[in-house]
């Protein structure tokens, strides 16, 4: 049984606005949209990115905006913590997602659309955070995917980033893993489904 308390765990960003989503014709809320699980059953698409993020056994925290109840349930049900700010993009997104869950010793930064990642993925990454310094993500055919792993050296770091510019910043071409992935570790849903 992994110790939750001092294990890297997995932050979820899900307090996007989805424009790129809706102007493509997107209805509602993205990551409440249906699409189907492993056994075609439809549920929302954060619950299936949810679900095999929850399988891992690591902690999860999940980053959403005020008001979005439905949300904030659907990670309650996969006793995920969650952070509630107006985020102004991702980088606002992670800081408070790795504040609020200082006591782990690393974070699996991944988009909470990424439905297509499993649990496998996670653990792949989270295994190759194997000192503070460490930093991780998953490619398919030389394009990075998610998710993104940094050890607990980069706190001070990521607590610090700010607006729309992400974690990108702080990968080093020397110390990154590439670790190999599949399809779905590039494939989110910023248009609705076909």
């Amino acid at each position: 049984m992994t110790d939750k308390t001092h294990s890297a765990g997995i932050l979820l960003l899900a307090a996007g606005n989805g424009l790129r989503f809706t102007a493509a014709g997107g209805k509602g809320n993205k990551l409440l949209a249906p699409y189907a699980d492993a056994s075609g059953q439809l549920r929302p698409l954060l619950a299936l990115t949810l679900a095999q993020a929850a399988a891992t056994g690591l902690p999860l925290h999940l980053v959403t905006r005020p008001q979005t109840e439905e949300i904030m349930a659907l990670a309650r049900q996969f006793a995920a913590t969650v952070s509630v700010l107006a985020s102004g993009g991702s980088g606002d997104s992670i800081a408070a997602g790795v504040q609020a869950t200082a006591n782990w010793r690393g974070w699996l930064i991944v988009p909470g659309d990424m439905a297509w990642l499993t649990t496998a993925d996670y653990l792949q990454v989270a295994a190759a955070l194997v000192d503070e310094t460490s930093q991780a993500r998953l490619m398919w055919q030389d394009i990075p995917g998610h998710p993104v792993g940094f050890g607990s050296a980069y706190f001070a770091a990521l607590s610090a980033l700010q607006g729309d510019q992400g974690a990108r910043q702080l990968l080093s071409p020397q110390r990154l893993q590439r670790l190999p992935g599949h399809a779905g570790v590039i494939k989110d849903a910023d248009l609705p489904r076909p």
